[in-house]
């Protein structure tokens, strides 16, 4: 991008300091992955609770904060979910995933998430949904876990230590199976999601619910993606070389040739 007339190139630019405060009430609500009340939501951005509320007033304004009419509390409103969408939509892993994911579903009859890894885990992007119902709580921005779903290991295998552990230590913190010898034993069952090439769950984390996850990963070896087909427990087929595994690898194939390099 040019420079402005007369700026040099090590100067920094001037900025309004009033939006950078209200980016830290954005940063902080983005970072709880929650709804925050308006004394939680100040503390987080380091602002005094009076001074915050002055901000929230404008970014509700502007729909970029919603606030709950029922207990006051505040989340991302219509402005900031339009843009998240904006964002995912010039992100050319997922643009291409959708509708293979949704021609997968219907040939396979369950459900398929579409998984992108971020700071906080692999969140659920897209869910398309065949067949029955599932009695499972998942949804666009769901976080997986990290050690208990097929989704959670496949993103931890094929990415740096560094960018799941922390999750997991917190995730694993004053849990029985927070042991010396845990992160070991996880880690081997990583080799193992990796010389496979996939992972499933069965009746983990949700009973009577089982799953198989596949990772698009680009030739750099960098994660973009983790496609999950969900289903009831002794009606889908999580075998390693079953047809719901099969068409898991055809629907990875085909993303993978449509963001492939020209």
């Amino acid at each position: 991008m040019a420079r402005p007339p007369g700026e040099s190139a090590g100067k920094t630019q001037r900025g309004i300091q009033s939006v950078e405060v209200g980016g830290r009430l954005l940063q902080a609500l983005a970072d709880a992955r929650r709804p925050l009340a308006l004394a939680d939501l100040a503390a987080a951005a380091q602002l005094a609770p009076a001074q915050a509320h002055t901000y929230l007033v404008s970014l509700t304004r502007l729909g970029l904060i919603k606030r709950d009419h029922l207990d006051g509390s505040y989340e991302p409103g219509p402005l900031a979910l339009r843009l998240g969408m904006l964002h995912l939509d010039h992100t050319p892993a997922y643009r291409a995933a959708v509708p293979h994911v949704q021609a997968l579903a219907s040939a396979i009859g369950w459900n398929v998430a579409v998984s992108l890894p971020t700071p906080q885990g692999p969140t659920i992007v897209h869910y398309a949904t065949a067949g029955s119902p599932l009695h499972v709580n998942l949804h666009v921005g769901t976080v997986m876990a990290l050690a208990t779903t097929a989704t959670g290991r496949t993103y931890c295998a094929f990415q740096p230590a560094a960018h799941w552990q922390p999750i997991w230590r917190q995730q694993q913190a004053g849990a029985a199976s927070a042991s010396p010898d845990a992160l070991s034993a996880f880690e081997d069952q990583l080799d193992a999601v990796r010389q496979r090439g996939m992972a499933r769950s069965i009746d983990s984390p949700s009973p009577a619910v089982s799953s198989l996850a596949m990772p698009l990963v680009d030739a750099d070896g960098t994660l973009r993606l983790v496609l999950t087909a969900i289903g009831s427990t002794g009606a889908i087929d999580v075998d390693w070389q079953g047809p719901v595994a099969s068409a898991l690898r055809g629907a990875i194939d085909d993303i993978a040739q449509a963001v492939a390099p020209t």
